[in-house]
């Protein structure tokens, strides 16, 4: 039970949305902000940043991540700072656990996981999703009006942070695509993919093609719709990109995510000599 009024975290929802932050995030937020409440037990404009202090130190005690750590106070913050508008910075940053290198597909293993699929739309996807480097969610809202194809690239509308961002767009997909809007009579306004109910496509069978192809294909490797996004974006790096190109096409808000690509990127495709051998 929440020991906060509930105009309060109808407030909460109604600065996520107008901010365009996604579902999950409102949702994270409205949680953390509830735990922080309930230990806090006290009216809102009593609230000090000591109180903020000790429930991050309360959380630490039990053992919670520094990943953890920073969503509570992100949550909290934004809650008196964007809701309430009050200033409660509080100088405490927890370490992040270190991220694991993703799972990256070798242009090979891309080329077997498409040729293995022979349903020729489910195919047509898994090539928007790798030629594009686009999130799933991204695909399965993409609308006909979203792109230029005779251009050779689109746009991703209210993506992640609720931005949009230009994408590129393969040659051949573009073609198919063309081939897609004609046969199935679609709108401006239609949905690119549709099923065969003419309903949006769920993630869950986004991942089920993914999984099918990749077992025919006998990768071995965790293949997930994200793992075509990493691909894309290492391939990229490995191609002779540089990174601020390759973190506008990902749409990332800082170049420093997008670093981790050069990390698994092949050193001799992106002609990296060792200093010894100079």
């Amino acid at each position: 039970m929440s020991y906060y009024p509930v105009d309060v975290e109808k407030a909460v929802r109604k600065v996520c949305k107008r901010r365009r932050l996604s579902p999950r995030t409102e949702k994270t937020y409205v949680y953390c902000i509830n735990r922080f409440l309930k230990w806090c037990k006290k009216d809102l404009g009593k609230i000090s940043k000591k109180d903020i202090r000790l429930f991050l130190e309360y959380l630490s005690d039990k053992g919670r991540s520094g990943n953890t750590m920073n969503t509570y106070y992100m949550a909290i913050r934004f809650l008196f700072e964007e809701v309430l508008n009050r200033k409660m910075w509080v100088n405490i940053k927890y370490s992040k656990v270190p991220k694991k290198l993703p799972t990256v597909l070798s242009k090979e293993e891309v080329r077997r996981l498409i040729n293995s699929i022979k349903n020729w739309k489910h195919r047509l996807i898994i090539e928007f999703l790798y030629s594009s480097g686009l999130r799933v969610s991204e695909l399965l809202n993409m609308k006909v009006h979203n792109l230029e194809l005779d251009k050779g690239f689109g746009y991703v509308r209210n993506g992640k942070g609720g931005k949009d961002r230009l994408i590129i767009l393969s040659k051949v997909v573009g073609e198919k695509i063309k081939n897609l809007i004609e046969l199935e009579n679609l709108g401006e306004k239609d949905l690119l993919f549709k099923s065969n109910r003419n309903k949006k496509y769920s993630v869950r069978s986004i991942q089920q093609i993914i999984k099918k192809a990749s077992k025919l294909s006998k990768i071995n490797k965790k293949v997930h719709p994200h793992t075509l996004r990493h691909s894309f974006a290492t391939h990229l790096i490995e191609n002779g990109y540089d990174i601020s190109q390759v973190q506008a096409l990902l749409g990332h808000k800082s170049p420093e995510t997008t670093l981790i690509y050069t990390h698994i990127s092949s050193p001799k495709m992106i002609n990296i000599k060792s200093p010894l051998d100079e």
